[in-house]
């Protein structure tokens, strides 16, 4: 099948003729190679057709499912919700992005299905995702501190790829636990590129509208909608907080004068008890230099002041080599936040911070709470995922008619 009735045959439903004429030299200039051609048919026998038994996960886009092919290759198959409006445009961008990325730690797209109904076929990733193992009680466990930092180590490359290596700039905007795949080897694979956006060369930030998830958005881009590689920066740094201490940043509750994951391990990171961020059950199989190298970069990626955020082929390197002399991180970043100087010097020994004669399994008795030991802006209680504590709707919601409420914590796009 031609490369151009590749991207007509993805275009045609979704736009007037005018507007599809320039999606397809948009879509036909980025694209290196074609993709392979499902049939409905094909994909409904590999599915069961689409069994309930056979659903990896739901997202805004819609469903996933696993299926198995005729001879034997297992794939994931994307299915584009009827009613999701906003599905239609994010079918045709992980398409066109993702027609040309090519990398180890970025999941693969196999081919497509655009008759009678959009479908995206996917390579199978058997692990599947990250929250599934990280924030449940009874698999955590699995996620002991070699893979976790393998994982920290191969998101790092992967976004490292999509903003320097690919090739055009890609901005993912939603890296969160819940898109991050593991492969039969554990090997992280970045997923669903349907609200990620390409980015000019020569510009310093785009204007855009705000997409992503709750608590894993850049404060300059949730409040001011400023779009740059270093929002999937402190994306990923909020990730490696949670892969750390198993504690998901939106609703953490470990410490009632903290708002969030990142304002408590700040708060710890300066009190010299760094060590006590990490999840106590990884304490026999940790090594304490990459864990105070983690947790450095974890804050030094989440910081208020994006510029001062390194760049990922940066945290890549971090990650590569021994632990050495890193930035001092400055308060994290968070809607409610304000910027502050840290008071400590601007560079220091990658254990600063860190309390190496203090077990992790004493962490729960840390969160005590005395409110002079923050360095952080004022507090507020702490939140949980709720329709009415959301403070990111909150802000967004200043608009007369709000933003619709997304069971699976995605913001919804607007125009």
């Amino acid at each position: 099948m031609s490369k151009s009735n590749f991207f007509r045959n993805i275009i045609k439903p979704f736009h007037s003729s005018s507007k599809k004429e320039s999606q397809e030299e948009e879509l036909g200039n980025i694209t290196a190679h074609d993709q392979k051609v499902f049939s409905f048919e094909t994909l409904v026998s590999a599915t069961r057709n689409f069994h309930p038994d056979n659903k990896l996960g739901q997202g805004g886009f819609g469903p996933v499912f696993k299926g198995t092919l005729d001879r034997g290759v297992q794939i994931a198959v994307k299915k584009l919700a009827h009613t999701s409006n906003q599905g239609k445009r994010e079918f045709v961008n992980e398409a066109k992005l993702l027609a040309r990325v090519q990398h180890r730690n970025v999941v693969s797209l196999l081919g497509y299905c655009v008759a009678p109904e959009k479908l995206l076929v996917y390579e199978y990733v058997p692990n599947e995702s990250l929250d599934k193992l990280l924030f449940k009680s009874r698999t955590r466990d699995t996620l002991d501190w070699k893979r976790r930092y393998d994982i920290i180590c191969g998101v790092a490359r992967g976004l490292s790829y999509l903003h320097e290596d690919a090739h055009d700039c890609i901005i993912h905007r939603d890296i969160k636990a819940s898109n991050i795949l593991l492969d039969e080897n554990w090997v992280p694979k970045i997923a669903d590129f349907g609200m990620a956006k390409l980015y000019p060369e020569d510009q310093t930030h785009v204007h855009t509208r705000v997409a992503g998830t709750n608590g894993y958005m850049a404060p300059e881009y949730v409040m001011h909608g400023n779009l740059s590689i270093k929002a999937d920066v402190y994306s990923f740094g909020v990730v490696v907080l949670e892969l750390l201490s198993g504690q998901k940043n939106f609703t953490f509750d470990l410490d009632p004068e903290c708002v969030n994951l990142l304002d408590w391990a700040y708060k710890m990171y300066k009190k010299g008890k760094g060590l006590e961020i990490l999840e106590p059950i990884l304490a026999s199989t940790a090594v304490p230099d990459q864990v105070a190298t983690c947790i450095k970069i974890g804050l030094l990626c989440t910081q208020f002041d994006h510029t001062a955020r390194p760049t990922m082929s940066r945290v890549a390197l971090m990650l590569s080599r021994k632990p050495g002399t890193l930035d001092e991180p400055t308060p994290p970043g968070f809607l409610g936040s304000r910027p502050r100087r840290s008071r400590a010097s601007a560079t220091s020994s990658s254990s600063d911070g860190m309390s190496r004669g203090t077990n992790s399994q004493s962490r729960s008795s840390t969160t005590s709470r005395n409110p002079t030991a923050s360095t952080t802006a004022p507090r507020t209680p702490a939140r949980h995922a709720s329709s009415t504590s959301d403070p990111h709707r909150r802000h967004r919601g200043s608009t007369s008619a709000g933003p619709v409420s997304d069971p699976y914590g995605k913001r919804p796009m607007r125009e």
